[in-house]
C-alpha cells in the first residue's frame, strides 16, 4: 500500500470520461482558467462563454478524457446554467480574490443554488486572480474558507490560482477529476473524522480475503501478495518494516506477532484517505470488484437471469450446505441459534444486513431469546433468492461464497408445464394468502413461524411474509413462503395479468363463525380463478376454514362443501389456531403444490370455455376427415381414370 496504482484508459470504476462544469460570477475568471489549463498559456481576449474544451487525455495519470464547460454568469442565462450544473461531474465555482463581494456570493447564491438544483456532485471551490490580491491585509485560505466548508459539506476542495501567473491551474482540474473517479463521500465522514461502515465492511472483506492462513493478521508475505494484486508492484523488506513501524506508533494493537491485524490495515486506509490519496484506498476497493456504491460490480456476480414469469430462481444443493457451513461457524455459543450480535458478525462483511427490513424482517422462525435458527436461516435466504436471485448471490459472495455465483442458483421448471406433468420438484414454493379482514390470516402467518397466538387484532395494511420449513412424509423437507395479501390491495394486484404466474398455491381463509367472512372469500377465490383461467396462469385453491374453536354460521358447512365441489377442489380445511389445530394445513399446501393439477378451480365460465373449445375442435375433426375422405376418393378415381385409358 506504499505505492500508488496503475490508471487504466477506460478509467477507475470503468467511468469513460468526466464531466466539469465550471461557475461563478462575471469577471472571476472562469474562461481563463480554462483557457490557460488547456492551452498552457494566458489568454489575450476569450469569448464571454467557451464552447465546451476537452483537456488532452494524457494530462493526468488517470488518463480519463475531462470536458470542461463554460457557463453564462448573466440571470437571462439561468435555465441554460441549471441544464448545465445538472449533466455535470463536477462542478467548480470560482471567486475573484481581488473581489470580496464574489467569495461571499459563494455562500449566499452559487452553494444554495446547487442544492436547489438537487446537483449532488463534488464542488471545488477556486479563488482565480491570485496575482492581484491585496497582500496588505494577508488571510489564509483555511482560514477563509473553513466556515463555508463547515456549512456545505459537498465542498471537495479550496485552492487559489493564477492563470495570469501559471499558478496551480492544472491542479484545479487535476482536483476536480479526482473528487469524481475518487470521492471521499462513501468512504470518509468528514464531520467525524473517521472510516464509513460500508468501506469498513469492504475492507474488512478484503483483509480476510488476504488471510490466507486465517490467522487474523497479515503476514509479511500476504502484505506483500496483496501489494501486487492491487498494485503490480511488490513491496522491499524496508518498506514493510516501515509500513508496520508507522501502525505500531499510532496504533500498538494494529501490529502482533503474526503481521499487520485488522485495526492496523483499517487504519492505514484512514491515513491514505487523510493525506489526500484517496486513490489508494479506491484502487485496492476496484481490484477486489467493488464500484462507487462500495458494492461489488455486475461483473462480480452473474448476468441478468433470464426466467418466464411462471418461473422461480431457487438456492443450489452446494449453495445450501455452504449456508449451513456459515451457520455452524458463526453460532459462537453453539445454542443452535444466530443472535443479533452473531448475525451482525456474519453479516459485518456485507454493504449491510439484508433482512433488516420488510420483506425479510420477522418472516422467519426466531427462538425465544431472539435467534435465528437455522431452518429459519435458511428459509430468509430462500425468500431472498425466491423474491431477488441477484441480490442473494451478491450477498452469498460478500459473506465468502468462492464458488462460481452462477452455480449458487438454479431456474425451475416452468409451472405450466408442472401442471401438465401433473407434478413438481421445486425445493421452495410461494403460496398467496387471500381472505378478508379478522379472517385469521395474520394468526396463520404467525403460527407457521412459532409465533404465540393474540386475542387482540392488528389489521395488516401491507403485504407480509412468512417462511419455513415443511416436513414432509418419507423425511423430505420443503420451502414453504406464505404471502399475506391484504385485501385492498387485491384489485391492484389482480390487475396484472401475470399476477398468479409465481404462485404455487392460493389460499383463502375465513371466519367460520361470520357468514359475510365467507362470502368475501368465496368472491375471492372466484376473482382469483376466473384470473388465472383468463390469463393461463391457473394455480391451485385451497378454502381454509379459521377459527374452528368457534360455533360455525349455521351454513357454514354446506355452502362452503358445495363451493369446493362446483369448482372440483378439495373440502374446506378447518383449522384453529387458537387450540393449535392445524389439521396439517401446511403439508396440505405443499402437496398441493407437488401435485398442483388435484386442486385447480374450474368456474361456469372456464366450463363453458372448454366445452367450446372441445366442440370448435371435434368439429375440426370431423372437416378433416371429410376433407380426407374427399381427397383419397378423388385420388382414387384418377388412379381408376388413368388405368382404364391405358386399358383402352
Amino acid at each position: 500500500m506504499v505505492k500508488g496504482g496503475v490508471g487504466v484508459k477506460t478509467g477507475p470504476g470503468g467511468r469513460s470520461g468526466v464531466r466539469i462544469v465550471v461557475a461563478g460570477d462575471k469577471n472571476t475568471g472562469k474562461s481563463s482558467l480554462i483557457v490557460t489549463a488547456a492551452a498552457e498559456s494566458f489568454p489575450t481576449n476569450v469569448p464571454p462563454v467557451l464552447p465546451p474544451t476537452r483537456m488532452p487525455d494524457d494530462i493526468y495519470p488517470d488518463r480519463v478524457p475531462v470536458t470542461i464547460i463554460d457557463t453564462p454568469s448573466s440571470m437571462e442565462n439561468r435555465a441554460k446554467l441549471a441544464e448545465e450544473l445538472k449533466k455535470a461531474d463536477a462542478v467548480v465555482l470560482t471567486y475573484a480574490c481581488d473581489q470580496p463581494s464574489t467569495l461571499d456570493k459563494l455562500s449566499t447564491f452559487w452553494l444554495p443554488e446547487l442544492r436547489q438544483l438537487e446537483v449532488k456532485v463534488p464542488v471545488i471551490l477556486v479563488g482565480c486572480k491570485l496575482d492581484l490580491r491585496d497582500e496588505q491585509h494577508p488571510v489564509t485560505l483555511e482560514h477563509v474558507m473553513s466556515p463555508i466548508m463547515q456549512q456545505f459539506r459537498e465542498i471537495e476542495t479550496c485552492i487559489e490560482c493564477s492563470a495570469y501567473k501559471h499558478i496551480q491551474i492544472s491542479e484545479v482540474f487535476y482536483y476536480a477529476q479526482k473528487a469524481v473517479l475518487h470521492p471521499t463521500g462513501p468512504l470518509f465522514d468528514q464531520e467525524a473524522q473517521t472510516l464509513k461502515p460500508r468501506c469498513v465492511r469492504a475492507l474488512k472483506r478484503i483483509f480476510i480475503l488476504c488471510d490466507n492462513d486465517r490467522d487474523g493478521a497479515l503476514s509479511d508475505a500476504e502484505l506483500n501478495d496483496f501489494q501486487v494484486k492491487c498494485f503490480n508492484a511488490p513491496l522491499q523488506p524496508s518498506e514493510i518494516v516501515g509500513v508496520k513501524r508507522v501502525v505500531q506508533e499510532k496504533l500498538p494493537e494494529g501490529v502482533n506477532d503474526c503481521g499487520l491485524t485488522l485495526s492496523g490495515f483499517l487504519f492505514l486506509h484512514a491515513l491514505f484517505i487523510e493525506k489526500g490519496r484517496l486513490e489508494t484506498t479506491w484502487t485496492v476497493l476496484r481490484k477486489f470488484g467493488y464500484n462507487n456504491d462500495i458494492r461489488l460490480g455486475d461483473d462480480h456476480l452473474p448476468g441478468p437471469i433470464n426466467f418466464a414469469p411462471d418461473q422461480s430462481v431457487e438456492l443450489t444443493s452446494e449453495a445450501m450446505d455452504f449456508l449451513r457451513g456459515i451457520f455452524l461457524m458463526y453460532d459462537i455459543d453453539g445454542d443452535g441459534a444466530l443472535r443479533l450480535a452473531e448475525l451482525e458478525d456474519l453479516f459485518s462483511t456485507a454493504p449491510d444486513c439484508p433482512w433488516d427490513n420488510a420483506p425479510y424482517a420477522d418472516a422467519a422462525e426466531k427462538t425465544a431469546l431472539g435467534g435465528l435458527t437455522l431452518d429459519g436461516f435458511l428459509s430468509e435466504w430462500a425468500l431472498m433468492t425466491l423474491l431477488d436471485p441477484i441480490r442473494s448471490v451478491e450477498y452469498l459472495v460478500y459473506i465468502g461464497y468462492a464458488g462460481d455465483p452462477s452455480y449458487a442458483i438454479r431456474v425451475t421448471r416452468r409451472r405450466r408445464l408442472d401442471r401438465k406433468k401433473q407434478q413438481s420438484d421445486r425445493s421452495s414454493y410461494k403460496c398467496f394468502v387471500f381472505g378478508p379482514r379478522l379472517a385469521g390470516k395474520s394468526s396463520l402467518l404467525n403460527s407457521f413461524i412459532g409465533r404465540p397466538f393474540f386475542d387482540a387484532y392488528t389489521p395488516t395494511s401491507k403485504e407480509r411474509y412468512a417462511v419455513n420449513f415443511v416436513s414432509q412424509p418419507g423425511g423430505t423437507k420443503k420451502i414453504l413462503a406464505l404471502r399475506d395479501i391484504p385485501e385492498d390491495d387485491v384489485k391492484d394486484l389482480l390487475h396484472k395479468k401475470d399476477a398468479l404466474a409465481d404462485c404455487d398455491v392460493a389460499i383463502f381463509v375465513h371466519d367460520s363463525s361470520i357468514e359475510s367472512s365467507w362470502n368475501r372469500a368465496a368472491e375471492l377465490l372466484l376473482e382469483v380463478a376466473s384470473h388465472g383461467e383468463a390469463t393461463g396462469y391457473e394455480v391451485p385453491c385451497l378454502i381454509i376454514a379459521a377459527k374452528d374453536d368457534l360455533d360455525p354460521f349455521p351454513t357454514e358447512i354446506q355452502d362452503s362443501t358445495r363451493v369446493s365441489q362446483d369448482l372440483g377442489i378439495e373440502a374446506p380445511i378447518p383449522i384453529s389456531t387458537k387450540l393449535g389445530d392445524f389439521n396439517n394445513i401446511y403439508q396440505r399446501i405443499v402437496r398441493a403444490a407437488e401435485r398442483p393439477h388435484l386442486n385447480i378451480p374450474e368456474t361456469e365460465a372456464g366450463k363453458s370455455r372448454k366445452q367450446y373449445n372441445r366442440f370448435i375442435n371435434r368439429s375440426l375433426v370431423f372437416v378433416s376427415v371429410g376433407v380426407a375422405v374427399g381427397v383419397v376418393g378423388l385420388a382414387a378415381y384418377r388412379v381408376y381414370a388413368a388405368r382404364k385409358n391405358t386399358s383402352g
